[in-house]
């Protein structure tokens, strides 16, 4: 097979070799063309636009870029090219040392297949690496003969971390490009017995905002957010694991409230997507610019709007009821395993009963569900089991149910996700019961229903064949 010509080289010279298609860009240069004429003289020549040559460029050089178990790479070489803090390409250094190329591989084969996160893991005997895709981890590499500490230092000078200092854990970026899409990647270091451990965070800013209705809500759910949005003061909570969307939730809702009237003004950490006409902070704890500082000082900026990316800790909790108190919307993210829990986790900060019902106007709890494979997928009648579970919730029990079986088009019969939202208005009979300390299940009963539940919303996805029992319960629990 004809040799590919370098990424690098490709990229700016306008012109791919794709087997024997010649494709070129608008700006093409002779340089390109002579090369590679060169490397293959009967290639056929395809003219495209400037999208369609983005287009082949990403798809020739994503492809066969896989590190499996068995790859024959000999890891003798130093890495003598220490990192810059500057944005890298995936897809370029394909010529450097063993240690960089089997970094870059890792990385390219996270991204290329939408992982969330890539875990590097020494151990007694050599490494292992994961990807989560899904909300599942995937081993992509384990050997002994990788050179552990040459590889953990490798990611840790493109984070601009320092490499002397393995006692104490550590946090860095990587301002990474992939064929022209630009990925973020957040790191992190832990000590451990045979060595750092590190995870790395990964987020593709190529892939924009979705849709309220792409997200999994209901025409119902978009109704609330959007009168959640236009509320001149209060705070709205999206609470959910790490994982479960709560920013992008929060950034839908940004997109509801901006409008030329409203100041809007966010704190975040990492500054995930850029939105227009949105003033943006990004926190940098080791200066002092923490969640509460930085609110304090978007107080000081005249906002109609703040986005806060996540209440931590009780100064935070407490600066953002008194910016609601004071006539501002805010906007925040609160770990908590459900929309009442929210209240609960406020009490636990140290918030006054009094204060939450005075200013929270509303709570998104959150999950994503591993979607079925429709190509594999089997249906069986419901058993009587799985319809008593369905009216334990005050659901009909569908006919039959969907079970995941597994193909080569997906990973164990899943494919994709899809959100869940159970969602609460604060009204007047919920607002008295947070203000006289009333328990978890007595606010409970009075802002749900069982479909409106997380749940109910889960068994509702997998009546409509969108996803399986199994899944709905390995990810919510049979909980009311």
């Amino acid at each position: 097979m004809t040799d590919r010509l370098p990424f690098a080289f490709a990229r700016d010279q306008q012109v791919i070799l794709d087997g024997a298609r010649m494709i070129v860009g608008p700006s093409v240069t002779a340089l390109g063309l002579r090369e590679a004429a060169r490397r293959n003289a009967d290639a056929q020549l395809i003219a495209e636009t400037v999208a369609g040559f983005e287009t082949a460029l990403a798809r020739v050089y994503n492809a066969g870029a896989a590190v499996a178990d068995g790859d024959d790479t000999l890891f003798d070489l130093e890495d003598a090219n220490a990192g810059t803090t500057r944005q890298r390409d995936l897809l370029d250094e394909t010529g450097e040392a063993p240690v960089i190329q089997l970094v870059n591989q890792l990385l390219l084969r996270a991204v290329t297949a939408g992982a969330s996160d890539l875990h590097i893991e020494p151990y007694e005997d050599g490494l292992r690496a994961r990807m989560r895709v899904d909300g599942f981890l995937q081993k992509i590499m384990d050997r002994s003969d990788v050179p552990v500490r040459r590889v953990v230092s490798r990611l840790k000078v493109m984070a601009g971390l320092d490499i002397a200092e393995t006692r104490l854990p550590q946090d860095g970026r990587i301002p990474l490009s992939l064929g022209g899409r630009t990925i973020d990647t957040r790191v992190s270091s832990l000590p451990g017995n045979y060595g750092e451990r590190i995870v790395l965070r990964i987020l593709d800013r190529s892939t924009g905002l979705m849709e309220l209705s792409d997200l999994g809500l209901s025409p119902t759910q978009i109704g609330l957010l959007e009168r959640m949005s236009a509320l001149p003061n209060g705070i709205i909570l999206a609470t959910g694991p790490t994982g479960a969307g709560k920013t992008t939730t929060l950034y839908s809702l940004l997109k509801l409230a901006n409008r030329d009237e409203r100041n809007i003004v966010t704190v975040e950490d990492p500054i995930e997507y850029d939105l227009p006409g949105i003033s943006q902070s990004q926190i940098n704890a080791d200066i002092g610019m923490t969640f509460a500082n930085g609110l304090r000082a978007t107080l000081r900026q005249d906002p109609d709007v703040i986005l806060v990316g996540e209440i931590r800790d009780t100064e935070t909790s407490s600066v953002a009821a008194q910016a609601a108190l004071t006539g501002h919307l805010v906007f925040s993210s609160l770990h908590a395993n459900s929309s009442i829990g929210a209240v609960v986790r406020l009490r636990d900060l140290g918030v006054d009963d009094f204060l939450i019902a005075a200013t929270l106007r509303g709570v998104i709890a959150q999950r994503l569900l591993r979607k079925i494979c429709a190509s594999c997928c089997v249906s069986q009648p419901t058993t009587d089991s799985e319809a008593a579970l369905f009216k334990q919730h005050g659901l009909p029990a569908p006919d039959t149910l969907h079970h995941a079986t597994g193909c080569d088009d997906c990973t164990g019969g899943y494919r994709g996700r899809v959100g869940i939202f159970e969602m609460v208005e604060i009204g007047e009979a919920l607002r008295g019961a947070i203000d006289r300390g009333a328990s978890d299940a007595e606010m409970r009963s009075l802002a749900l229903k069982g479909s409106e539940t997380l749940i109910g919303q889960g068994l509702l996805e997998a009546a409509n064949g969108q996803t399986t029992l199994e899944e709905v319960l390995r990810v919510v629990g049979d909980v009311a």
